[in-house]
């Protein structure tokens, strides 16, 4: 009896040693979490980026409307190869 306990007491170190030392131990755990800490932090930071680029993308393509816009509705501007003919209601 003696014995299996002792050699099940060396099973149970080994399998100790395995999850505290090993390839795939609570160490390597730790790294991986803090990678991906890291690297989820870097992710937030490209798309905050992201959405900004993107704000200000959509602002310069709606700017450029509107200026052109008002001045064709309040300055009656035209294009070089458009004819401008106006209506009275």
């Amino acid at each position: 009896m003696k014995v299996l306990a002792l050699i099940l007491a060396a099973f149970l170190i080994a399998i100790q040693g395995q999850l505290w030392f090993g390839k795939g131990g609570l160490a390597r755990g730790v790294q991986l979490r803090a990678e991906l800490r890291q690297q989820q932090q870097a992710n937030e930071q490209a798309q905050a980026r992201n959405a900004l680029i993107q704000a200000e993308l959509r602002d310069l393509r709606e700017g450029l409307e509107m200026v052109e816009e008002k001045a064709r509705f309040e300055l009656s501007m035209v294009r070089p190869d458009e004819i401008y003919v106006q209506v009275h209601r």
